[in-house]
């Protein structure tokens, strides 16, 4: 195991009526902006209960963050930042309003000339921001307890990340009651994209680092158990309750202490999202498969481990058809066919624009351009 320093500064408020507890620790002598996303807030009493939370408050409110969000619409949001000398960011919706209230925290402390440049150097230049909090309504990205975000320019056609100490939330809430409106697409969605987080970080090589095999193993079997579960039982509290924290976990910093990470299907799915517009669970799950087949004998200790501890399978290979498998359980499609891309061009796509990048992806730090189009054609 590697050696590491473990720091998660967020406090979590999780469980039903934790909304409550906002008024308490929100700061009260400084205007607080209330960013939120189309208005399912509304919809489904979130909204009222965050106000009646902060009614001795001064909000001020910013609407319409997308589900990839834009770095043109995070810029309207930091004029409002500034004009209203904001002095809290209190994101409420899911990982992209929060992935959005990061950049902007960042983005209103940032003292150079363009701001894209935080999501060019992927966060190394930040070194203060605005403190934010989040009361989060989709579990998925793991964003409520982590310093990452990703960002979409909508001009450039590119999906760009940032990750700094400096955006952790200060706290988050987490009430699995205010999930129970999502539709079935976006469940499906969180358990993809939490159980791949969980992949990056557990499935690259052997590190001697037991306990987070474990910690990982059990993130999985739990996304296993309870995904299809939560999917269809929509008001299941128990059900949802463990995968919103499963999806918590996985991405918290803490089962990646110490350990080889990945992050290569993350990588190309950036990709993937900015030229057709796929939601991000969707690239992961096409993409998974193909960076397993062909790492299979990179990975295989690992892929064999993970097959029998989480799948009671013996080979890698059937490692990874159990995985694909789960995927298609829970109504996602794994290839780039399904959504009528051609990986042909997908492949090229994504091949140019590593190339001018000089990208090289994976635990080991050698996958370049043409072995991710490889891996993009034979997801067709």
């Amino acid at each position: 195991m590697q050696n590491f320093i473990f720091k998660n500064p967020t406090e979590i408020l999780f469980g039903r009526g934790m909304i409550a507890e906002l008024g308490g620790r929100v700061p009260a002598n400084t205007p607080v902006l209330l960013l939120y996303g189309g208005g399912s807030i509304k919809r489904n009493g979130v909204y009222e209960q965050v106000k009646t939370a902060l009614k001795n408050h001064r909000v001020i409110e910013f609407g319409g963050i997308e589900a990839n969000p834009l770095y043109e619409t995070c810029l309207k949001a930091l004029d409002q930042v500034k004009a209203s000398q904001v002095g809290f960011i209190l994101a409420v919706g899911g990982g992209s309003v929060l992935d959005a209230a990061k950049f902007i925290a960042a983005a209103a402390r940032f003292d150079g000339a363009d701001p894209w440049d935080i999501l060019r150097s992927s966060g190394k230049h930040v070194k203060t921001a605005l403190p934010l909090g989040a009361v989060m309504t989709l579990p998925a990205t793991g964003s409520e307890s982590n310093g990452n975000a990703v960002i979409s320019r909508q001009s450039s056609r590119e999906k760009l990340a940032l990750a700094s100490g400096v955006v952790f939330p200060v706290f988050s809430v987490l009430d699995p009651e205010t999930t129970f409106s999502l539709p079935q697409k976006q469940v499906r969605n969180g358990v993809v994209d939490a159980f791949v987080h969980v992949m990056e970080q557990y499935l690259t090589y052997p590190a001697g680092a037991p306990l987070q095999d474990r910690f990982s193993e059990s993130i999985l079997q739990t996304l296993i158990e309870t995904g299809p579960v939560t999917l269809v039982e929509l008001r299941n509290y128990e059900a949802r309750a463990a995968f919103m924290w499963s999806a918590t976990l996985a991405l918290n910093t803490l089962i990646g202490c110490g350990v080889p990470q990945d992050w290569s299907t993350h990588m190309i799915g950036h990709e993937l999202t900015a030229f057709y517009g796929l939601d991000h669970a969707e690239t992961l799950a096409i993409v998974l498969p193909g960076i397993l087949k062909h790492e299979l004998e990179r990975k295989k200790a690992k892929l064999e481990q993970y097959g029998q501890r989480v799948w009671k399978v013996r080979t890698a290979t059937r490692a990874i058809a159990r995985t694909e498998k789960f995927f298609h359980s829970l109504g996602m499609p794994t290839r780039l066919r399904d959504y009528k891309i051609s990986a042909a061009e997908a492949a090229e796509k994504v091949r140019v624009r590593f190339a001018g990048r000089n990208t090289v992806l994976g635990e080991h730090g050698d996958l370049k351009a043409e072995t991710v189009a490889a891996i993009l054609r034979a997801r067709a």
